[in-house]
């Protein structure tokens, strides 16, 4: 009685594949395959057509000369450029390190038995929902209180941008370490290693392919992101490079939004080239992540 009560393990085997190849689940796989070709589709479409309406600006002038009005065949992206990249590097040096630096914690070291530890646990997970106008109006708030009235800078741009991806950090880099199969910990321990020198020397190397990725993937939202910007009153022209993180800047975003709003077809065509060298850099920031994942990563 209880051998035909018991199923072998091929025949579980063989009765789950017969329930995948039943006409829904077909169907639902058919479904899912045409949605993410019409998704493709439509997206390549989009940046094809963006690139040949722009591919007249692709020249000198749209990385070395300043926006200008009154010469909208020449205008260029140089101001933007140079503030996006101030901008990012700032951002990276502020969030990178305490995103990582909270997440071993929370990881490694927090007792989630204790209320405010799982109160952090909360917000973070809210955190990475809430719209990016937010962040913009908090680091306002949090300069103003500090006596800064002048906001539209790199250093509160930088603020902006780090709030908005820190809980992306956090959570990236948590998953990462959680990936690190225990036993590694384990043995450091046995060994003598205290668990502060486990996690440095052990987990943290094992885990730097999961959390580059995250960081990057991470700044390649923030580089795109144009709403904080608009509410710390970061202007939209700017003929002059940022020169530390004082400075007044604009970033390409706000550079691009502005020539789209402009009436004149020369606007429009260096519009187009800066949303594609825009995307270039989007793009470049997700092959690096896609190359350090892929040339560090451990199999467990």
């Amino acid at each position: 009685m209880a051998e035909t009560m018991t199923a072998s393990p091929a025949a579980i085997r063989s009765s789950a594949r017969s329930h995948d190849n039943t006409l829904l689940s077909v169907i639902f796989l058919i479904a899912l395959w045409l949605s993410l070709a019409l998704a493709i589709t439509f997206l390549m479409t989009l940046i094809v057509t963006t690139a040949i309406d722009g591919a007249g600006r692709f020249d000198g002038a749209l990385f070395t000369e300043y926006s200008s009005q009154l010469s909208p065949e020449t205008t260029g992206l140089r101001a933007a450029l140079l503030g996006t990249i101030w901008l990012m590097v700032t951002t990276a040096l502020l969030a990178i390190p305490i995103g990582i630096a909270a997440a071993i914690y929370l990881e490694e070291f927090a007792d989630n038995r204790r209320w405010y530890n799982r109160l952090v646990e909360l917000n973070l997970q809210n955190l990475a929902a809430v719209p990016s106008v937010i962040y913009g109006m908090l680091a306002v708030a949090i300069f103003a209180l500090v006596g800064v009235d002048r906001t539209a800078i790199v250093l509160v741009g930088a603020v902006a941008l780090g709030l908005l991806i820190l809980p992306v950090i956090i959570i990236t880099t948590r998953e990462s370490l959680r990936a690190v199969p225990r036993e590694i910990r384990d043995g450091s321990l046995a060994l003598g290693a205290t668990p502060l020198q486990t996690t440095w020397r052990q987990v943290l190397p094992s885990a730097v392919p999961g959390i580059a990725t995250g960081t990057i993937i991470a700044l390649s939202r923030a580089i795109g992101e144009a709403a904080p910007l608009l509410i710390i009153g970061v202007a939209v022209t700017v003929r002059f490079d940022p020169d530390g993180i004082m400075s007044s800047f604009t970033a390409m975003p706000l550079q691009v939004f502005n020539w789209t709003s402009e009436s004149r077809d020369e606007f429009k065509i260096a519009a187009a080239a800066g949303i594609i060298v825009l995307l270039g850099m989007v793009l470049a920031l997700n092959g690096l992540a896609i190359y350090i994942r892929n040339k560090f990563q451990r199999r467990w």
